[in-house]
């Protein structure tokens, strides 16, 4: 049964995409949580030692060479001093019921970025953010609840029409932008896609999934290039509901920064991609007011985009 236990792991984690996701978005809820089913590899292995069982020692090779070979390259090195990258990026949803704005937008400030994105942005909460970050990052948009603080220029800034069926006017939460980078024009795209819910009919995710296909047909329209997407999108990067997203855009090479929620993270939806760059190392930053923790992300390729 250890061996059985150890060979089933294995084909999770290697064929998780053949996981049906009905009913109740199976498959995407095991994606969620994939880099978490290596950890049955553990107690396998501890009963295997004490049952001196050879045949389940064998087959524990299986589950973690999968998780090896899905995972292992994020734990490598970020590989590139700061000062290597052509952008650093902070990506952040900052809590709509955050009671330290001004706090939070100095602790964001610190990681020296040269763009911090921002959701759940609230009318009482956004000059807070605007007096504090105005010195270093001279140059912002919000449309809605989404914001982008820059560094460089920025141009062409609209909202992003992502609101999945059913969803009146003023839920925005999106926008694109133009950033005259150092390196040239980079398109930049700021997204909050719809929370997922848990309950007894599994994950309830299809107003999410809906979203990032509107976004996705967003990103592949765009006309500028290199891009870059930064967002709470409420997913994981091996959830199959962004694929509309993860098939255009390329992810984090290095680091897994667990971001959600502060207390105990045990997945990232806050996301870095880009399309026509790279999204060489992200990381997590100190918590600050908000249930999510921030990430940070060193970007390369800008100048050699298309």
């Amino acid at each position: 049964m250890l061996a059985a236990l150890a060979v089933l792991t294995a084909a999770l984690l290697a064929f998780h995409r053949w996981v049906p996701n009905s009913p109740g978005r199976l498959g995407s809820s095991l994606e969620t949580f994939l880099p978490w089913l290596g950890l049955v590899a553990v107690p396998v292995l501890v009963l295997a030692l004490l049952r001196r069982s050879v045949l389940a020692l064998v087959a524990l090779v299986l589950p973690v060479a999968a998780w090896t070979y899905l995972f292992g390259g994020l734990l490598l090195p970020a590989g590139a001093e700061a000062d290597a990258y052509d952008l650093v990026v902070v990506q952040h949803n900052v809590s709509d019921t955050n009671t330290d704005p001004a706090g939070t937008a100095r602790a964001l400030a610190e990681a020296e970025p040269d763009l911090i994105a921002l959701e759940e942005l609230t009318p009482p909460a956004l000059a807070a953010y605007e007096r504090t970050l105005a010195p270093d990052y001279p140059y912002h948009a919000v449309r809605g609840t989404v914001g982008l603080w820059s560094r460089h220029p920025l141009s062409g800034t609209r909202l992003l029409d992502i609101r999945p069926r059913g969803i009146p006017e003023g839920w925005d939460r999106g926008l694109r932008t133009v950033v005259g980078t150092p390196h040239g024009e980079t398109a930049v795209y700021v997204a909050h896609l719809p929370s997922v819910r848990f309950g007894a009919g599994g994950l309830a995710s299809s107003a999410r999934d809906e979203s990032a296909g509107l976004l996705g047909e967003a990103l592949a329209a765009e006309k500028v290039g290199p891009v870059i997407l930064l967002g709470d999108l409420n997913g994981t990067v091996d959830d199959r509901g962004l694929a509309p997203l993860t098939s255009r855009m390329t992810v984090a090479e290095r680091g897994f920064a667990l971001s959600f929620p502060t207390a105990f993270p045990v997945a990232r939806i806050d996301q870095v991609m880009a399309r026509s760059a790279t999204v060489a190392h992200i990381r997590t930053l100190p918590a600050t007011g908000s249930d999510h923790l921030p990430v940070a992300a060193g970007i390369t390729g800008i100048g050699a985009g298309d």
